[in-house]
């Protein structure tokens, strides 16, 4: 399996990353260097994170001391919400590479379909009608500047991101979303591979803090257990390297240094056939109250709830996700 993916843009994507999301200010940067010293060459950012200037520090040290260099590394980050009108794209852009000491992104993401008054997080009231196409269109002079090599989105369902590709000059490079053994995202990841947009997969190993008594658990999910007991890994490792077979890199989070090396020992050994074949046992979930006795649903678990709301322009969630929920 390569270490790294193609982007439509032609520039290599590498196959697993660091994601930086709930990385305390305190805790990233030693995150950081300790993946890079592992071997890791993406690191997964964004502004809403409010961890970028310790992200900054921590390329500084790595740069400073001659562990990498800038053109060693893949750098993402992403436009949060309330940075949508396309007069403030370019003042977002700005500050994450202030912070980040960087001259250029390598991709830069639409966060989410989801826009926001300036200045705001996520508050009902703050809610604005997204105008995707203009906010595109400003992305995509990001591109033609090169402050941003590539472009893409975040958290887009199949229709959010048809209906951008119909109207896109640039192509979205990637689709970021949450992806792992119980959400296996097999339509969206068929629209991208037949559309030339690569996925990549935030919370690969699943949800921080779900479990069987409140939600379905990758690490501790039957199937995962055994495959990895078969093959000798951890289940992390498991569900990591089904992500690289399945075409998608992946981002998982820690700060601790073990498991941050133990993630990446990914490379020199594969899935068999046969024991992937056995991750299609997990079903669609029973979503009923007494759904912790069904240990091998299938289950979206980051559901973003508060962008379903009588202010919202998606009522429900099912509105935000286009039904793939």
């Amino acid at each position: 399996m390569a270490e790294s993916f193609v982007l439509n843009t032609g520039a290599s994507i590498p196959s697993i990353g660091l994601g930086t999301w709930q990385l305390e200010p305190d805790v990233v940067g030693n995150a950081i260097y300790a993946a890079v010293k592992a071997g890791y060459r993406h690191i997964d950012c964004a502004s809403i994170y409010c961890n970028e200037k310790e992200v900054g520090l921590a390329f500084k040290r790595l740069f400073d001391e001659g562990v990498v260099k800038r053109e060693d590394l893949f750098i993402t980050s992403k436009l949060w919400s309330d940075h949508h009108a396309p007069e403030d794209v370019p003042e977002a852009i700005g500050t994450t590479l202030e912070d980040l000491q960087l001259d250029f992104l390598d991709l830069f993401l639409i966060h989410e379909p989801i826009r926001l008054k300036k200045g705001t997080t996520s508050n009902p009231e703050d809610f604005l009608p997204p105008d995707i196409p203009a906010t595109w269109e400003a992305m995509e002079k990001l591109y033609d500047s090169g402050k941003a090599r590539a472009i893409g989105v975040s958290n887009f369902s199949c229709k959010k991101l048809e209906d951008l590709l119909a109207i896109a000059r640039v192509s979205p490079a990637a689709n970021q979303v949450e992806c792992h053994l119980i959400w296996q995202q097999d339509k969206l990841r068929k629209l991208c591979q037949s559309r030339g947009v690569h996925l990549s997969a935030y919370s690969p190993l699943g949800s921080p803090g779900t479990s069987e008594v409140n939600g379905p658990s990758v690490l501790t999910n039957p199937i995962v257990i055994s495959v990895a007991e078969k093959l000798q890994k951890t289940p992390a490792q498991v569900a990591l390297r089904w992500g690289l077979q399945m075409g998608q890199s992946v981002l998982p989070k820690s700060s601790n240094t073990a498991r941050i090396m133990q993630n990446f020992d990914i490379f020199d050994w594969s899935i068999p056939e046969d024991l992937m074949a056995k991750f299609s046992e997990i079903k669609q979930a029973c979503l009923n109250s007494e759904r912790m006795f069904f240990p091998l649903f299938h289950e979206r678990l980051l559901r973003f709830e508060y962008a379903a709301h009588p202010l919202s322009v998606y009522k429900t969630l099912e509105d935000f996700w286009d039904g793939e929920i």
